[in-house]
Formats: structure tokens, C-alpha cells, sequence
């Protein structure tokens, strides 16, 4: 397995901070104190994960990423999936259009042409559109890489459906809440966004997602 690393350096402020602004947010930061976001820091198993994890059940993808990693020998890096006939990665349960999207995506890593180490100089926005032109990659994928892989303190992922109805169910508001209030609530959680989004997700679903 993949080691996680510690929480975030800002995670001890964010917890203030969203405490102090926020009731809703103080009454769950105090009811899950035992755990925080971590990462793995490593984006291409991450993205590997996320392109295996689209259209399919948790359960399904876990499976799936189980026979993925055997067929890797274990060792997921652009090297090995370069090696890897694509019959083989068919065989773990994969469509198509992911076989091509891990291909392409172990090709871009090595010949540079993704290279991840610029994302560090980029805003959040930029980075999204970077991740974004990497097949198989959406925008709420990119989002999600930005929140555990890298975690950027600051995501606020509109088109999450799990974040949604958690505001829904919190905030007594209708599903879907209305734009307006997603707005509003982006404003007073910033520059902690993640955070928040985080405990949100908690809400709803205690076992943490991990990508």
C-alpha cells in the first residue's frame, strides 16, 4: 500500500478558522476530530485511480484497482503501464475508453509531455485546466486530484454530488442548494474550502475517500 503522509500543515488553522465563521462547521469539526484529509502525493497512482473509479460503483472500482495493481506487479508507474499490453489492462475489468486514458496518460508521464512537477506554479484554476487536457480527466477529476493528491487547501468542487447534498442536508436547504448559497458558502470558507468540503463529506459518509 501507498503510505499516507500526515495532515496538511494548514490543517490546524483551517479548523479555527472554519469553527469561528461558520455554526454548522464548528458542530462537525468538533463531532470528527479523530481524522484528518492525508495524501499519497502521488499523482499518477492517483489519476490511475480516478480514470479506473468513473461510471462504476466504489465497490466495482476497488476491485477493478485489485487486479490493476496485480497486473502492475504492484509497482504503478508509467514505466510498468508502458510495458503492459492493453488486452492485459482489458482483463482487470477495464473499458476501453480507460485502457486508452491509462495508455495515454503512462506515454504523456514519460515522454514529459504531463509534466506534474508544474503544477506547484500554477493557481488552482490553472491547474484544473492542466489536469483537465489529460483524457479521462474532467474537471471533477482534476478537482479531486488538486484536494488529496496535492492538497491545495482551497477546492470547493460544485459538481461533487456528495458535497451537495451534504450542504443540503446541513444547511436545511432543498437538493440541489441553490446556486446562490453554494456561492455564499464558498465566500465564508475560503481560503479553506478543501477543509470544509472535507468535513462535509464526512457528514454523509464517515469512511474518508481516498484517491
Amino acid at each position: 500500500m501507498h503510505a499516507m503522509s500526515k495532515r496538511p500543515k494548514y490543517w490546524n488553522s483551517a479548523v479555527k478558522y472554519l469553527s469561528k465563521k461558520d455554526p454548522v462547521m464548528k458542530k462537525l469539526i468538533s463531532q470528527y476530530k479523530d481524522k484528518t484529509l492525508t495524501t499519497r502525493k502521488d499523482i499518477f497512482y492517483s489519476l490511475c485511480k480516478s480514470i479506473i473509479g468513473q461510471q462504476i460503483s466504489v465497490q466495482a472500482a476497488n476491485s477493478v484497482f485489485k487486479k490493476f495493481e496485480k497486473a502492475c506487479n504492484g509497482k504503478i508507474n508509467p514505466k510498468k503501464i508502458n510495458k503492459l499490453r492493453p488486452v492485459k489492462l482489458k482483463r482487470c475489468g477495464l473499458s476501453r475508453q480507460k485502457v486508452k486514458g491509462i495508455k495515454e496518460l503512462a506515454i504523456k508521464f514519460e515522454n514529459k509531455s504531463f509534466d506534474p512537477k508544474k503544477i506547484k506554479f500554477m493557481t488552482d484554476e490553472e491547474a484544473i485546466i492542466y489536469l483537465s487536457s489529460l483524457r479521462q480527466i474532467g474537471r471533477w477529476s482534476a478537482e479531486m486530484i488538486l484536494l488529496f493528491t496535492l492538497n491545495r487547501p482551497d477546492i470547493w468542487p460544485v459538481q461533487d454530488i456528495g458535497l451537495l447534498r451534504s450542504i443540503s442536508n446541513n444547511y436545511k436547504k432543498k437538493y440541489f442548494p441553490p446556486k446562490k448559497f453554494i456561492k455564499f458558502l464558498r465566500k465564508k470558507f475560503t481560503p479553506y474550502c478543501s477543509v470544509a468540503t472535507w468535513y462535509l463529506w464526512r457528514s454523509i459518509d464517515d469512511e474518508p475517500i481516498q484517491y
